[in-house]
């Protein structure tokens, strides 16, 4: 699979230079203190309505492992190890094994300040909206997670950070760009053409090993955190080309390059959170295939009833307004969109909690409806049910109308340790 190739390619180099900087470090490094942990999972997938497309399954049931290994030796220094693997038994190409985690951390004081190197591969989130994260850009989509886009692949990189009472700089270099999962003939949630992942194209003469660069700039000035970044480098996300083949047409995914800059901040005032993330991307192209420069926002907040009915249970409610410039032309289903959601706290033994929400698009009359609810069996057992239900989706909507047979609902049986 080509998940699992850029995976080893990827462990070899992050390994590689672990062991570097380890032996730069010092050969008499002693492991003090390690610890395993993670999670097991049993997984089932239901689609009620009938496929739109040929060979679709209505289920997809399957297990994950999501293993944890952290190392430290007498100095402080660590290694963090997180692999993950996915089997599926409705779609082949939803099995996949990745490396989330496979990296050494350094740190040391620079005269009043802190520093530290993460060097491997990592993931890394920016964002404070609850909806979607828009100025989270560093790490590749695991799309076959999740359609919600909040899964990401590991990411080679190396992570400098330099912080103090002035705030943080963060500086990053890329050296692989990832790829993008995608369903394959058997999965739901996809279109009518099926993407060809095996064969994707680059802008960049250096394909896949383009060297990337970001930086960020983060602070808290009272109730104030707010962070700016640059990114420069392959697109996370990609344009898709027909490619005609005797017999069928397939999707190629085309990387360009792109700069974005990105801004994210929230605001604490009493029970209220107000937030925003906004961004400028330069060199991306629009869905009719044109490169459009565009700017993008995500603006609302969140409110906390710390008890309702004079009970333990706490109620959050928020409301997003999502933007983007380029409209119809939009690569996403969230052009023009309002988010709403409730979510109860029960604050008890088992940490049960139970969100509902709805995604309205305001250019069309599609709208996307959400349920999850967890609760903790046992100390290492519990439970997660979730549901998604697209409605009103229009023809004219050509993204969401591609999955509009696609509501479904899963139950995951987890067991931590």
């Amino acid at each position: 699979m080509f998940s699992g190739r850029v995976c080893r390619r990827a462990a070899l180099r992050a390994f590689v230079a672990a062991s570097l900087l380890a032996g730069a470090a010092g050969a008499e490094a002693e492991i003090v203190d390690w610890e395993f942990s993670g999670n097991l999972r049993i997984e089932g997938r239901w689609y009620p309505e009938t496929a739109a497309y040929p060979f679709q399954r209505d289920h997809a049931s399957g297990a994950v492992a999501a293993p944890k290994l952290y190392l430290e030796d007498d100095e402080g220094r660590s290694f963090t190890l997180a692999p993950f693997f996915r089997y599926d038994a409705g779609d082949p190409d939803r099995a996949h094994a990745d490396l989330r985690e496979a990296y050494l951390l350094l740190f040391g004081d620079i005269g009043d300040d802190q520093w530290e190197l993460r060097l491997g591969i990592d993931r890394v989130f920016w964002g404070v909206a609850e909806s979607r994260h828009l100025v989270d850009i560093l790490n590749q989509v695991d799309l076959v997670e999740h359609p919600n886009e909040k899964a990401k692949l590991g990411q080679p990189m190396a992570h400098f950070t330099w912080s103090g009472d002035w705030g943080a700089l963060e500086l990053f270099g890329l050296p692989y760009h990832r790829t993008r999962t995608y369903p394959g003939r058997r999965g739901r949630l996809r279109g009518p053409l099926l993407v060809d992942d095996g064969r994707e194209e680059y802008e960049s003469g250096a394909g896949a090993g383009h060297l990337d660069l970001a930086a960020r700039y983060s602070h808290s000035i009272g109730a104030l955190d707010f962070g700016a970044s640059v990114f420069d480098g392959t697109a996370r996300e990609p344009c898709l080309l027909c490619l005609w083949r005797p017999g069928t047409t397939v999707l190629v995914p085309y990387y360009e390059q792109i700069r974005q800059f990105g801004l994210d901040a929230q605001l604490t005032t009493g029970p209220w959170l107000l937030k925003l993330e906004a961004i400028r991307r330069q060199g991306a192209r629009d869905q009719s295939l044109r490169e459009n420069d565009f700017g993008a926002f995500i603006i609302g907040g969140e409110y906390e009833f710390a008890s309702v009915f004079d009970s333990d249970i706490g109620l959050t409610l928020f409301a997003e307004w999502l933007h983007d410039g380029r409209r119809r032309h939009a690569t996403n289903a969230f052009q023009n969109d309002i988010f709403v959601a409730a979510r109860l706290a029960f604050n008890d033994a088992e940490s049960t909690d139970l969100t509902i929400s709805l995604l309205k698009d305001l250019d069309y009359p599609s709208q996307t409806a959400g349920v999850e609810f967890n609760r903790r069996l046992s100390n290492q057992w519990s439970l997660r049910f979730e549901a998604t239900v697209f409605l009103g989706v229009a023809e004219r909507d050509p993204l969401p109308y591609a999955t509009r047979r696609d509501s479904f609902a899963e139950l995951h049986l987890v067991y931590s340790f």
